[in-house]
């Protein structure tokens, strides 16, 4: 009987889950640019609900696994005691705005490339290269100089940037009931906050996509910390997240032999193998390119700046909004909020033509 290696199991998990991922994506249109191009321009806060859903059932499921045990959650790249406040906000502003240029966020690029759109095909390829050069090229120095400015919240006896243990260490309270409280919190007021909406309710659409959504974030988890939790060889824990694995899927692509996928880069590939599934099934295929110069350029542009942005705020509205949000890092609502005004400027920027308009019909109300 031939035994699996370990990240042999993790890719193919995380190849199965990424495109139920693709599939509900494409199915329920579930898109943060979207949601918030809905609530900027028509008012219709439903798409920003599903995704506020998703937020709230990966918080629970998360933590879920991490008070039982089954995954150390403790141990994935959000929860060091590094709070990096600066790349946080300036790479969600960065990406936010980005992805209104290009089309949409990292996961609506692999849906879109899934569906038939060229244009999509580009971004994926500059936002992979330029999230490699912010990783381990020409922009890696600047980078590291950003890192200078982090927050070591070690000095002040912190292990971790958790919001629980800091909240445990502010209160006096035990860290397990302090992260129930969060839980219940977060995860059961955003939940409630997004039913009370009777057209949110009666979206099976909306319902069904941020659901679904936030349990394949807990998938997500679960594949990297439990398949994956070999003492001789173990994977790194992780779930979904789009900006450095486009760069890495890009290395695989240019250097399969010796190389080993990872949760990350099988990912990026089942999300635009379900796309591409849930397009032709539903007569959604489209093969579409760039409408004139002017649109390859603002693609190309918005690809970099969301290349750079996702790698500085170590993730997209993907993995930092949901996934880094249910671990309930310190640093997720600082990208978060980063990616959500970078997001509101850029389709702003988009219908008024200038940047000094958008920033106007922003900040001017």
């Amino acid at each position: 009987m031939v035994e699996l290696a370990v990240t042999t199991i993790v890719g193919s998990g995380a190849f199965v889950v990424g495109s139920v991922f693709g599939w509900t994506a494409q199915k329920t249109d579930f898109c943060t640019m979207g949601a918030l191009s809905d609530i900027v321009f028509m008012g219709d806060w439903r798409r920003f609900r599903a995704w506020m859903l998703a937020v709230a059932v990966a918080v629970v499921g998360t933590q879920v696994l991490q008070m039982t045990g089954l995954v150390a959650i403790g141990k994935s790249i959000y929860l060091t005691p590094n709070l990096g406040w600066a790349g946080a906000t300036l790479g969600g502003l960065m990406f936010g705005f980005g992805m209104t240029l290009g089309g949409g966020c990292g996961n609506k690029t692999l849906v879109r490339i899934g569906g038939g759109n060229l244009k999509s095909v580009i971004v994926f390829l500059v936002l992979g290269l330029f999230a490699y050069m912010t990783l381990r090229g020409l922009i890696a120095p600047a980078r590291l100089q950003l890192e200078a400015s982090d927050l070591n919240l070690a000095s002040f006896g912190l292990d971790s940037q958790g919001m629980p243990d800091i909240l445990a260490r502010l209160t006096g309270l035990p860290v397990a009931v302090a992260r129930l409280g969060l839980t219940v919190l977060l995860g059961g007021g955003l939940a409630a906050w997004c039913f009370k909406d009777a057209s949110f309710r009666g979206s099976n659409r909306d319902v069904i996509g941020g659901a679904v959504i936030g349990a394949l974030v807990v998938a997500g988890w679960a594949v990297t910390g439990i398949l994956g939790n070999d003492e001789f060889d173990p994977v790194p824990v992780a779930s979904f997240s789009f900006v450095a694995p486009m760069g890495g899927a890009l290395q695989y692509l240019m250097s399969f032999t010796g190389s080993t996928i990872d949760f990350g880069v099988a990912a990026v590939g089942g999300v635009i193998f379900g796309s591409f599934l849930a397009a032709k099934a539903g007569g959604r295929f489209q093969v579409e390119g760039f409408a004139d110069t002017a649109d390859l350029i603002r693609h190309l542009v918005g690809a970099a700046l969301m290349g750079v942005g996702g790698v500085l705020a170590l993730g997209c509205t993907i993995g930092q909004g949901i996934t880094g949000l249910s671990t309930l890092a310190l640093s997720a609502p600082l990208a978060l909020g980063g990616i959500l005004l970078g997001g509101v400027l850029g389709l702003k920027f988009l219908a008024e033509g200038t940047l000094s308009g958008a920033l106007k019909a922003v900040f001017s109300k």
